[in-house]
């Protein structure tokens, strides 16, 4: 494992970013990732994901900085998913619903020093994702966050990153273009 980059540390970040203004804590899983509201068990709201792996950390995060008030209140915020094995129809659906995530993981990972990789999610589909195709699209939404700014969540995140990784504070030249990868 990378000792530079261990879950503990996101843990921690996100702790001190988040735990005390929205009562959220970033959670180790042993299976798949899910979110899970506070409840009569649990007094705080869990991000939690998979087997201990950073950069399943990095893309729960941003499906969190993503979803809104009422979305937080849902189990998985309420999401659609349709797990790996998707037909050409339903992998169009399942990437245009992942550009906004996927943007802010690979903003994470810049800030973080961590690589980043698209994922299409669909090893055992039907269908062959086009990956270049679908990376530029999260290029285009990284793009945009750079122009006119990341909300308040994730801005924060990005910073607290860039401060504990001592990274550069992010710019369009850390993102190349996908053809380029």
């Amino acid at each position: 494992m990378n000792e530079t980059h261990h879950y503990s540390q996101l843990i921690e970040i996100f702790d001190r970013c988040f735990f005390q203004d929205f009562q959220t804590r970033l959670i180790k899983g042993d299976d798949e990732p899910i979110y899970l509201p506070a409840d009569e068990q649990v007094d705080y709201h869990r991000v939690i994901f998979a087997h201990g792996y950073y950069a399943s950390a990095l893309h729960e995060i941003s499906h969190w900085c993503i979803a809104g008030s009422e979305r937080r209140k849902q189990v998985d915020f309420g999401y659609w998913y349709c797990p790996d094995g998707r037909d050409a129809m339903t992998q169009h659906q399942f990437e245009a619903v992942e550009v906004k995530p996927q943007s802010l993981e690979w903003m994470f990972c810049v800030a973080a020093g961590f690589p980043f990789n698209v994922s299409c999610d669909n090893l055992n589909g039907d269908c062959e994702p086009d990956r270049i195709a679908f990376q530029r699209k999260v290029h285009a939404q990284v793009m945009m966050h750079l122009e006119k700014g990341l909300p308040a969540r994730p801005a924060r995140f990005v910073t607290e990153l860039c401060s504990y990784y001592s990274t550069p504070p992010l710019t369009a030249a850390q993102f190349p273009w996908p053809e380029d990868l």
